[in-house]
């Protein structure tokens, strides 16, 4: 099994569009070590031919065509094979509109997420040129099955979504929330047996999270705040990481002293906010992370779990 990250920064990419701060300036004028990050987003696949993407981001486009792996093989074409949901954000979303050229889609996503993305939402329609054109296929919560290539036959890969916890997104907050609307997928090749799990929204531990990681070759976690007063203390907004449903990084209870304690596994951060000192390659609190044996995702990262 192949996974490369199409790209790794969280909503608003890195560096944001609307900011300036230490990060985001420094990167622009070349006064920080860091590199350029697009919208979260990974692809997958068990042959090198048909590829899953999880979570559509708005930089779909230029996303695919940074990947030759993504490219079309003939005049009208994708090896695109599906498309997997974690949540509704509108991050994991709207790439979606983007893919409406008359180019039949599968999506893999809770029947909640599902709804949320379709009722009520006009410019859904570009997806429905014709009869179709989208395919929906539910992810039952933690129910295993194999994915499909484009032409019905096996992939070769199983997923399991499974509940963490979460929030719902900024335009459902009026819903009543439930275990649908955030998952983790587990990814498990059929031939090796090997797998990865994929976590980029997760507001703490809880629970089933050991049991939801046992004995992977791989996690990708969410790494969106160092810090719990992240955007406070930066003067950026007023909202602390735990009120967005994100699990801080560092500190006492923060993600970073779990993932040390976890058996050997590929552990990786994603979903990583344009705030973070992370993104800085000589920055303190990247220097810990690093020490700890996990990584920090970044746009074209490849590898077999």
């Amino acid at each position: 099994m192949i996974v490369r990250v199409l790209g790794s920064a969280a909503g608003g990419g890195f560096p944001q569009w609307n900011c300036g701060c230490c990060n985001c300036a420094g990167v622009r004028n070349g006064r920080i070590r860091a590199l350029p990050r697009t919208q979260e987003s990974i692809t997958l696949s068990a042959n090198g031919t048909d590829w899953f993407i999880v979570n559509a981001s708005p930089e779909i486009r230029a996303q695919i065509e940074a990947f030759s792996g993504l490219h079309p093989k003939a005049v009208r074409h994708t090896p695109i094979a599906g498309i997997l949901l974690t949540n509704g954000d509108l991050d994991h979303c709207l790439g979606l509109l983007s893919l409406r050229e008359s180019q039949p889609i599968t999506i893999y996503a809770t029947q909640k997420v599902w709804r949320g993305f379709c009722e009520d939402n006009r410019i859904y329609r570009t997806l429905e040129r014709f009869q179709g054109q989208i395919t929906w296929q539910r992810l039952r919560l933690d129910e295993t099955f194999q994915l499909a290539t484009q032409s019905g036959a096996p992939s070769g890969i199983n997923v399991c979504a499974m509940p963490v916890p979460g929030k719902l997104p900024i335009h459902l907050e009026d819903a009543i929330p439930g275990a649908e609307d955030n998952v983790c997928l587990r990814f498990t090749e059929q031939a090796s047996g090997q797998s990865f799990v994929y976590m980029p929204a997760i507001a703490g531990s809880h629970s089933a999270l050991a049991e939801q990681v046992k004995g992977v070759r791989c996690l990708f976690l969410d790494g969106t705040f160092w810090s719990d007063d992240e955007l406070i203390e930066q003067g950026l907004g007023t909202k602390r990481a735990a009120d967005m449903a994100h699990w801080p990084v560092g500190g006492q209870k923060g993600s970073l002293e779990w993932l040390k304690e976890l058996p050997p596994m590929r552990r990786v951060l994603i979903h990583i906010n344009n705030t973070n000192p992370l993104l800085r390659d000589d920055s303190p609190e990247r220097k810990a992370v690093e020490a700890a044996g996990v990584q920090i995702a970044h746009d074209g990262m490849e590898f077999s779990p």
